[in-house]
């Protein structure tokens, strides 16, 4: 069986991909630029990982393959191409792991991770996705099943590589405009393309850019398909609960709006696969996602929850549903942990950041984590007056509460409410003491 070395190999998307092709009988060998959660399971799942990247990593492997982190002048692949070794990207690679699979292909700006996670609850088979399910504790579940659930990435056009039998769209919002040369014309080409390619769609029709396609579709008017919306909390877990179109009623984990729309257009595109019956049966195995409203702690006087909200939209979205919550649970204070991620799109959302924070009781704002991005000059307390925020480098867990000293050197401690913290940097690292 052929040898493939992932360099790169922690980011969360190339890690179930190496899991995938290690499952099925790969001889797989990986790296990383530093030790994480995810480098150590893998290790024990018995795939070899090496920290931090050197060129004595690349050894006979058949072909390489690396995350789009990875820059040309990376010692590994600069030392697997001169051995002639084949190497590919993440997006290049993909045709090859998807090969003569029936690919359940889920897209767009927000809520793919959810949407992909509850489809793979519904439909029996294979999924990647890009986020650990609670189901099954994983990004990567293996049947050996012809059918295959798979979060696709618009960041870097890949999805247009992922081979879809059906295509879902959640919502093709502008995100990642810099690797489409910040044209729309381009980007709404690229969401067009993904979804000719499939042979059944299903989408959100109520978003700006997806309602005008004439494409033959399956099409979700959350305003009027999803109706009666409740939410409830059963042993400090949310649930939100609705009728869809004339299908009936479903419940669902998690809380608000965007989990109803999530779950419906799961839904849709599991009746293509399944009968409603048994969608009723299997949705009670979806348990959430790890890092997406994600409760690490809840008692009556204290909550902490983790999110991957990076961007104002899911940050608002997010935020909707946490004060719901509070509001169920008779907690009167909701606290915001923002670590804005990347410069590029801090810069560009800029606006929506200084809006989507409103309502809260207070934010505490850690520093921008740059993931490899030159700093871009911004002032943050000048932009975020309004909020009168608490500036501080980091946070710190200590048994169910946060720590943190403010810029004045001042020691704070945040034990009563509801606190939130939302980031795709190492916010969840320091929300979670360290793992």
């Amino acid at each position: 069986m052929k040898k493939v070395h992932f360099i790169g190999i922690g980011g969360i998307g190339i890690s179930a991909i190496a899991r995938f092709l290690n499952e099925k009988g790969y001889t797989i060998s990986g790296s990383d630029i530093k030790e994480s959660s995810t480098t150590k399971q893998l290790r024990q799942e018995g795939i070899q990982v090496i920290t931090p990247h050197c060129k004595e990593a690349i050894k006979d492997q058949d072909f390489v393959v690396y995350s789009a982190a990875i820059k040309d002048d990376n010692i590994e692949l600069k030392e697997a191409r001169e051995r002639g070794i084949e190497c590919f990207s993440r997006k290049e690679i993909l045709p090859f792991v998807l090969e003569g699979k029936k690919v359940f292909s889920v897209a767009g700006a927000h809520g793919k991770s959810t949407t992909s996670a509850m489809l793979s609850s519904l439909i029996e088979g294979s999924a990647i996705i890009g986020a650990v399910s609670k189901q099954f504790g994983s990004n990567m579940r293996y049947e050996p099943s012809v059918n295959v659930v798979f979060e696709a990435d618009e960041s870097d056009s890949s999805f247009l590589n992922s081979n879809p039998y059906l295509a879902v769209v959640t919502n093709a919002e502008p995100e990642h405009m810099e690797h489409y040369d910040y044209d729309i014309e381009k980007f709404h080409a690229a969401y067009r393309g993904f979804l000719e390619r499939a042979k059944v769609r299903v989408i959100n029709a109520e978003d700006e850019f997806l309602s005008t396609l004439k494409l033959d579709a399956l099409r979700l008017y959350p305003s009027i398909d999803i109706t009666d919306m409740t939410m409830v909390v059963r042993d400090f877990q949310p649930y939100t609960s609705f009728n869809l179109k004339n299908l009936g009623r479903f419940e669902a984990y998690g809380m608000g709006k965007h989990i109803a729309i999530d779950a419906s257009l799961a839904i849709l595109a599991a009746l293509d696969e399944i009968s409603l019956k048994q969608i009723k049966q299997n949705f009670a195995n979806y348990k959430g996602i790890k890092k997406r409203f994600d409760i690490l702690c809840a008692d009556k006087n204290f909550v902490l929850i983790d999110d991957y909200a990076h961007h104002p939209t899911e940050i608002k979205a997010t935020l909707n549903s946490a004060f719901e919550y509070a509001k169920l649970l008779g907690l009167s204070r909701v606290v915001a942990v923002f670590q804005p991620h990347r410069y590029t799109r801090l810069s560009a959302n800029l606006e929506g950041f200084k809006e989507c924070f409103k309502d809260v009781d207070e934010l505490i704002m850690l520093p921008v984590y740059a993931a490899g991005e030159k700093p871009v000059d911004i002032d943050m307390k000048a932009e975020f007056k309004d909020y009168n925020p608490i500036f501080t480098d980091c946070i710190t867990r200590v048994d169910n509460a946060i720590e943190f000293t403010d810029e004045f050197g001042v020691k704070n401690r945040l034990a009563d409410g509801l606190v939130i913290g939302f980031g795709a940097g190492d916010i969840s690292v320091q929300l979670r003491g360290g793992y």
